[in-house]
């Protein structure tokens, strides 16, 4: 790396101008394929809305739970969202604390991307429940035994240290933008900086305050996040159901949400550079970092799903092996095996070999680990629920298109509520960065205006 670059890969003597249009080019730049694909995802996040109508009106029946299997997509998606967003915690939350620069320019979207599918994942306990209207009895007369208490309030928790910790690492750049004469936004835009920045004008005073309770705020979201998937895994192995009653669990659903969460920030970070000419500002060097946390994390993810494996063969009780059965030579084998493959070996290759460890080896590694960890889930749910604890037998379960369609809004989700976020806040932490490259522009700049000019409405 060249001696004018900053530890986080940056030039030093990149115009701080530069930057801030950068910044600000998702809140400005909003081409015809823009809004074709606003609508697209828009359409399927209405659908899951509509579906999930329909189930209220009609009840479960439409659905492919029974009395048998009484979790279903609906776990698989809790547990696959919750667990998403635990990379942009990681990346932020740990990486701050430890110092390392190079994880500056992509904080925001990783912040963003942990918010959004933590508001997704923290829905489908609300969409499991079947009567919604009763919701407000977990809050006042809660069952201190239930496993579901337990998860409520953990999520709960999360989600509230999580607007916390991102609102807080924004506000620096609120007030920057809301005085900044270079962004042309309409009213209702620089209206929600002015209101947000909290009267941001780069003071000592404000300044100290702020790195304080980002400090505190990056040490208590790291073990209440470990906190959320502990207690995910806990309703599942503190039941007597045959593969689900395993101690590791708790540890292996906390390594399951890094790998498939730092998978989520490397695609969303990926998209973004690619998409709005970002590679100045986020380069190779924090796609290749990224990578090599995600291979870590694959092979320590490799270690606990062999070790429970190991376990549960070993012991060779009648249900154990029913659901091992099941899994490795029965009808999941193909997404077990493809899980294997796919989800574990192709990626862990793909960053291990230097000749695809690049930005577009990296980001084909983490879109199959995002599928893989959610088929993951899906035989760590479904097999387990199968086995009738009365009769022994196989009952089959299969989704139906309500619980499939949901499923659907809530992956279209994560890139119709980024969409939403980033127009109305840079995507780029731009404070950040220029302290990082020690190098600031004064804020009430007359430079000419980004690409794009003053759109028309107030949004």
């Amino acid at each position: 790396m060249s001696t004018n670059r900053s530890r986080s890969g940056l030039r030093a003597n990149q115009d701080p101008s530069d930057l801030r249009q950068a910044a600000v080019r998702p809140m400005l730049d909003a081409s015809l394929g823009y809004w074709l694909l606003f609508a697209l995802l828009t359409a399927i996040v209405l659908a899951g809305a509509a579906a999930w109508i329909y189930q209220l009106s009609r009840g479960f029946v439409v659905t492919g739970l029974d009395q048998n299997t009484t979790w279903g997509v609906y776990t698989v998606d809790l547990v696959t969202f919750i667990g998403l967003s635990y990379g942009g915690a990681l990346v932020s939350a740990i990486l701050r604390l430890t110092g390392a620069a190079w994880r500056t320019p992509i904080t925001r979207i990783a912040e963003a991307t942990a918010l959004v599918t933590l508001l997704i994942g923290a829905a489908y306990p609300i969409i499991h429940m079947g009567r919604p209207e009763r919701v407000w009895r977990i809050f006042f007369e809660p069952r201190g035994s239930s496993p579901m208490t337990w998860d409520t309030f953990a999520i709960l928790t999360y989600l509230i240290a999580t607007i916390i910790f991102f609102y807080l690492a924004l506000v620096p750049d609120l007030g920057l933008y809301a005085r900044w004469a270079g962004l042309r936004v309409g009213r209702f835009r620089r209206w929600i900086l002015r209101v947000f920045s909290i009267k941001w004008n780069d003071l000592p005073g404000q300044k100290r305050p702020l790195e304080r309770a980002l400090t505190i705020m990056s040490i208590l979201i790291i073990p209440i996040a470990v906190y959320v998937h502990s207690v995910l895994a806990w309703a599942f192995s503190v039941t007597s159901r045959p593969g689900w009653h395993s101690t590791v669990f708790a540890p292996y659903f906390v390594v399951a949400a890094l790998y498939s969460g730092v998978a989520l920030v490397i695609v969303a970070v990926s998209i973004y550079r690619s998409t709005y000419r970002l590679q100045a500002y986020i380069t190779p060097v924090q796609i290749r970092n990224l990578g090599f946390l995600l291979l870590t994390l694959g092979v320590l993810y490799a270690y606990f799903t062999f070790a429970e494996m190991l376990t549960e063969g070993y012991t060779a009780t009648e249900e154990g092996i029913a659901i091992l059965s099941l899994l490795l030579v029965g009808r999941y084998s193909v997404l077990f095996w493809g899980w294997i493959i796919g989800g574990l070996l192709v990626p862990v290759l793909l960053i291990a070999l230097p000749w695809t460890r690049n930005v577009v080896g990296i980001t084909t590694a983490s879109v199959l680990v995002i599928v893989g960890m959610w088929i993951k889930r899906f035989l760590i749910v479904v097999p387990a629920m199968e086995l009738s604890l009365i009769s022994k037998e196989i009952v089959p379960y299969f989704p139906s298109w309500v619980e499939l369609t949901i499923t659907a809004a809530g992956i279209a989700g994560i890139p119709w509520l980024l969409m939403i976020v980033f127009r109305f806040i840079p995507v780029l932490p731009v404070y950040d960065i220029e302290e990082e490259v020690g190098h600031k522009e004064p804020t009430p700049s007359t430079k000419r205006a980004p690409q794009g000019g003053k759109l028309s409405g107030g949004a």
